[in-house]
């Protein structure tokens, strides 16, 4: 079975409800498709990203049996705390109907008000039980807060309690203004907003006290895998990063995360399952966006030198494992 783990949805219902009352501004391009603009970057929703028939003809011609459905940016978290969980409980109610009728073709992470704990709390709950979606998508930061504060630890305690998976997906990082020419947001700033994000949540305790929890991180984990022998450095040098965890970083690192593959270079993946090893990546294509690209996924997996048990294991029997399916 392969799995891909990183794609995203836009139901056309949350695309019309944007146009309809928003904060994020919608326009169409000449060939219809509606572009979502966010700091330092715009999504273009083109038909795979909203059609649920293009996207299963893909699937079919490139042998994916199984997509995990996720809404990216600009998240539900940029709009007031009312208007972000009327959003959050749509998208939610579509990628449900979605893993219901598409013979077992999807599965999905639900999307949270992340700028209300208290309502994302709510809808979490509603989400992974009445309707029975495995996890969550968290972004890299809500609105300038980070996933480590404290405020967002009820919500922790409950994914932990029904042992979910949290997806982090990258957003634009503070200081995104110093990255709105040649596209630099999304090919720097994600990756270096993403590593920051899996870095605090160590650091801060939030692994150590809940470990339970499944992380999976989006783009191979930004740099996690190049940066965390720099990560044990700062354990050692500083009592900061001591106080709040009791092992170096690398080990919650390579234990409780997870990394996608939406790094195309055989070199990259292979520094991934050096650190991490094999059980630890997922699939990933970041299909339908510009730079994402399913026969790029496969073909990347394909290349690796390694035993086919742990290329099966990527390809879909790890992220399996974290979706029960």
């Amino acid at each position: 079975m392969i799995i891909d783990w990183h794609n995203h949805y836009y139901p056309p219902a949350y695309i019309a409800a944007l146009r309809q009352n928003s904060s994020v501004r919608v326009t169409t391009d000449d060939a219809g498709n509606p572009l979502l603009h966010y700091p330092g970057d715009y999504n273009i929703a083109v038909p795979g990203h909203r059609d649920l028939n293009v996207r299963r003809q893909v699937m079919q011609d490139n042998g994916v049996d199984v997509q995990v459905l996720t809404l990216t940016s600009p998240g539900t978290h940029v709009e007031t705390p009312a208007r972000a969980a009327e959003l959050a409980s749509l998208v939610n109610d579509a990628l449900a109907e979605a893993v219901r009728t598409q013979d077992g073709h999807f599965s999905a992470l639900a999307a949270l008000p992340l700028n209300d704990p208290a309502a994302a709390l709510r809808e979490f709950e509603r989400a992974t039980g009445e309707l029975g979606l495995p996890g969550a998508t968290l972004f890299s930061n809500i609105n300038g807060v980070a996933l480590a504060d404290p405020r967002f630890w009820p919500l922790y305690e409950a994914a932990a309690d029904r042992n979910s998976v949290f997806f982090i997906h990258p957003i634009h990082p503070v200081g995104v203004e110093a990255m709105t020419e040649y596209w630099l947001m999304p090919l720097v700033g994600f990756p270096t907003d993403t590593t920051l994000a899996a870095a605090h949540l160590v650091f801060a305790g939030v692994i150590e006290r809940f470990p339970a929890i499944r992380w999976v991180l989006g783009h191979l984990g930004g740099t996690i895998p190049y940066l965390a022998e720099r990560l044990d450095r700062g354990f050692h040098a500083f009592e900061e990063n001591r106080r709040n965890i009791g092992r170096l970083p690398s080990e919650y690192l390579r234990q409780h995360f997870w990394y996608d593959t939406v790094n195309f270079d055989p070199a990259a993946l292979q520094l991934a399952i050096d650190f991490a090893g094999a059980s630890h990546l997922v699939a990933g294509s970041d299909y339908p966006h510009q730079i994402g690209s399913v026969p790029s996924m496969l073909s990347s997996l394909r290349s690796l030198d390694i035993a086919e048990t742990e290329r099966s294991a990527i390809l879909g029997g790890n992220a399996r494992s974290l979706l029960g399916l």
